[in-house]
């Protein structure tokens, strides 16, 4: 009802009837030198949660931290930021309803999402089913290019592609997933495919087969992953998921360890469903949909993942 547009010292919302109130909250620091740019790939990160539990996004609150300069500078920035993540709130049907902003050593930026839902299409984690396929709407390897990009050893149309798919909202697929009858979701951020996986795997008490031939992986990633490139999350990553997660020589086991940015929905559903819905997904809103595995039975007191190479 109030937001960015008045000047009282808080926004008021009002729930729409029936509806469940879903929030999240994530914040990141400036992983590349385009204020506006940053501003668009950071509010579609933010708004993954949102859409991966199915809920519609309403408002938005942004937490900004700029970096120390000349005023003139540091409005452009603001103003730019600002932009960039105002288009991508309003291409999701969300408002920025305020925030706050303070200056430090460099630029930062995060958004607490305000999003509703009807309580019986909220997307879980919990739910998989033992012969479930497992879906994956987006290709991943945005830690290891943008580690290379740090060293000027990515090449720019690659990182121009993953800028592309960054911007590319998950949203579009809710509709589509519901429809064929999906038994779980979430969104692949910070902690990996494995890590994001196994949230799943655990919820719901089974296990995974993961096909590593079948990953979908952005241009230039699997050249950059031979020659040794990786995100500074990526040993956490493998560390937190322990034994769950065994090695395997395969040239994209690095990758299940790799932090997404606005990273893609991972989903299950009934493997009758699976060709038709990734048929759909990828003649629409997600062209490089991939069915990545299936659930198998719980083997062990935590979830596992195996693989196979096709």
């Amino acid at each position: 009802d109030q937001g960015i547009d008045t000047p009282d010292d808080a926004a008021i919302l009002t729930p729409p009837p029936g509806k469940a109130l879903v929030q999240t909250v994530d914040q990141f620091r400036a992983f590349i030198d385009d204020p506006y740019l940053f501003g668009r790939i950071a509010a579609n990160h933010c708004l993954g949660d949102i859409f991966a539990m199915g809920a519609d996004a309403h408002s938005a609150l942004a937490a900004v931290m700029l970096p120390h300069g000349d005023d003139n500078k540091t409005s452009d920035d603001l103003y730019q930021l600002l932009a960039g993540a105002t288009e991508t709130l309003a291409e999701a049907g969300a408002v920025l309803a305020g925030g706050h902003t303070g200056e430090g050593m460099e630029m930062a930026f995060g958004l607490t999402i305000n999003g509703y839902a009807d309580r019986s299409v909220i997307l879980r984690k919990t739910g998989l089913t033992v012969g479930d396929a497992l879906i994956l709407t987006k290709p991943i390897g945005t830690g290891i290019l943008f580690a290379a990009d740090m060293r000027a050893k990515a090449s720019g149309e690659d990182v121009s592609r993953a800028f592309e798919s960054m911007q590319r909202s998950i949203a579009p697929c809710i509709p589509v997933v519901r429809q064929y009858g999906a038994s779980a979701g979430t969104d692949v951020t910070g902690f990996g495919l494995a890590g994001h996986l196994l949230e799943m795997l655990n919820a719901s008490n089974v296990d995974a087969q993961i096909q590593l031939d079948a990953l979908p992986i952005l241009p230039g990633v699997a050249t950059l992953v031979t020659r040794g490139y990786e995100s500074t999350l990526r040993s956490s990553n493998e560390d937190a998921v322990g034994n769950a997660v065994p090695f395997s020589p395969h040239p994209a086991f690095p990758l299940l360890f790799d932090p997404q940015t606005a990273g893609g929905l991972l989903f299950g559903l009934s493997c009758d469903q699976a060709e038709a819905c990734l048929a759909e997904l990828r003649s629409g809103p997600a062209p490089d949909a991939a069915i990545i595995g299936r659930v198998t039975p719980r083997q062990g007191a935590v979830g596992l993942l195996g693989y196979t190479d096709a």
